[in-house]
């Protein structure tokens, strides 16, 4: 159980659409993310599917029946939201079992089902204490509890991590992953951050002025995005952009030179389009290469280094460097684009580009010639 069905869904507020018509399919047991910039519709959808704001137009289907104008107490879904909401007066385990009580289950129900849900959060230690005895991390995970304890048809988290630093967001981000795997129950998530969308999702939607740009697993949205917004959105550091025109079938020219690409969906016609490289798709050199510019930034993570590059005709492209020591601000440095891992996109801004084959993808992080 579980599945849910967006059939021509359309959110409106008087003459401004909100969300412009999506229709997708989330499977049953499956974890989705909803990802875009602020202001793309991601919260307002959740808000839909839920119940919370009604509908302009088109369906909202959950296993097959027809919610639409259900009340969302009746859809047996169960939200967290960015807000713990949890009460001040009652411990850990009330807050938890709170929704049972209203709804008059038997008091043993109430103690098993809270007693599960802590072992599964962690959160035993603490069922008796009060929410400001707690940490955010700690908080964070007693209102997914109380969402637990109702045994929904699927979970819907609203950026829940984001009142949360950085080392708990990444720990609260591996405890979700492992209750998705533990309970088997659909999830879908809201957040403007694609890293927690990338590592956590089964399938990503990535929404823009409330409409889906794309709906696609985390891998297919990275090396094969639809269109410009997707590749650009989806990376960090976020994918190169270069203007150029047409040069034939298979070749494009830049400001710095023309470029053969590989892996085309059909052969170019005459016009302008937009190259697209990600940062560790430039095979970076201390003496030749197609492009060649000097380092305005450097930033040294350890494990990889990124290099702001100023080309002459180009702008500043980023390019990563895999455990990359050598390289200082202000040195020159040589890269050549990967043809088999280029993106070239229409002024409509459309892919056309076919994903490269695995057989032509290097297994190994490309590494600088020695001086």
């Amino acid at each position: 159980m579980g599945q849910i069905t967006l059939q021509n869904v359309v959110k409106s507020f008087g003459d401004v659409d909100i969300i412009r018509d999506i229709s997708l399919t989330i499977n049953e047991g499956e974890y989705v993310v909803f990802v875009g910039p602020s202001g793309c519709g991601k919260s307002s959808l959740l808000r839909l599917i839920t119940g919370l704001e009604d509908v302009t137009s088109g369906r909202i289907m959950i296993d097959g029946r027809d919610v639409t104008h259900v009340a969302p107490s009746e859809r047996q879904l169960a939200m967290v939201f960015q807000s713990y909401a949890l009460f001040p007066h009652l411990t850990v385990a009330d807050n938890i079992g709170f929704g049972l009580r209203v709804s008059g289950r038997p008091k043993a129900e109430i103690k098993e089902r809270v007693l599960t849900a802590a072992r599964a959060l962690a959160l035993e230690p603490y069922l008796d204490r009060y929410p400001r005895q707690l940490s955010g991390g700690q908080r964070q995970r007693v209102a997914i509890g109380r969402a637990i304890v109702r045994e929904p048809t699927a979970f819907l988290f609203d950026e829940p991590l984001s009142n949360l630093d950085a080392a708990l967001r990444v720990q609260m981000r591996l405890e979700l992953i492992r209750l998705h795997d533990e309970l088997k129950t659909t999830m879908i998530y809201v957040t403007h951050d694609q890293v927690e969308a990338m590592t956590m999702a089964d399938r990503i939607v990535v929404l823009n002025a409330g409409k889906v740009e794309q709906f696609d697993t985390p891998i297919a949205l990275y090396d094969a995005p639809a269109n410009k917004f997707v590749a650009g959105f989806i990376g960090s550091p976020k994918m190169n952009f270069i203007d150029a025109t047409t040069a034939g079938d298979n070749r494009i020219e830049t400001a710095a030179g023309a470029i053969e690409i590989a892996n085309l969906k059909a052969p170019l016609t005459s016009g302008k389009v937009t190259f697209g490289i990600r940062p560790e798709h430039l095979r970076y050199d201390r003496h030749a290469g197609l492009w060649s510019g000097k380092i305005l930034v450097e930033e040294q993570l350890g494990s990889d280094a990124y290099f702001t590059v100023d080309v002459k005709g180009l702008g500043t492209l980023t390019v990563r460097a895999v455990g990359e020591r050598g390289y200082r601000r202000g040195d020159t440095i040589f890269f050549t684009p990967d043809p088999a891992r280029s993106h070239v996109f229409g002024e409509d801004g459309r892919a056309l580009t076919a994903p490269a084959a695995p057989s032509s993808v290097s297994p190994q992080p490309l590494q600088a010639v020695s001086a």
